[in-house]
């Protein structure tokens, strides 16, 4: 069993920014990627940034291109997420969740997530 914990989630001003941590248990760690999600009150849940195992790819939403960078420490068994130039509609609950192999893109995909950290970004 795979537990996953995310933090650094709160409430910032428009166009501040934020950086999430997802501490992940287990020894195989870099052997799949990682995603973090969100999903806004009446939306569905949404892909926001994936990478892969060993962190040569990474793949970004649309809406946070330019903005969001997603990294992870295989040694520490981290995986983070940096977030400038926020804006109101990135308003979420965000996940962290681990995938079934080295590289993922589909949400079925990723089998273990974690309980979610809150942004909200005031306008």
């Amino acid at each position: 069993q795979v537990e996953l914990e995310e933090s650094g989630g709160r409430l910032v001003q428009d166009g501040g920014s934020l950086r999430l941590s997802c501490s992940a248990s287990g020894r195989t760690f870099s052997r799949y990627a990682m995603g973090w999600f969100r999903q806004a009150p009446g939306k569905e849940r949404e892909n926001v940034a994936i990478i892969s195992g060993n962190g040569d790819i990474t793949h970004y939403s649309e809406s946070v291109k330019g903005r969001f960078t997603i990294s992870r420490d295989n040694a520490q068994n981290m995986v983070y997420l940096q977030m400038n130039s926020l804006k109101p509609e990135d308003t979420a609950l965000y996940y962290c969740a681990r995938a079934t192999a080295s590289w993922a893109f589909l949400q079925s995909s990723f089998e273990y997530w974690g309980q979610g950290t809150q942004v909200t970004v005031s306008s």
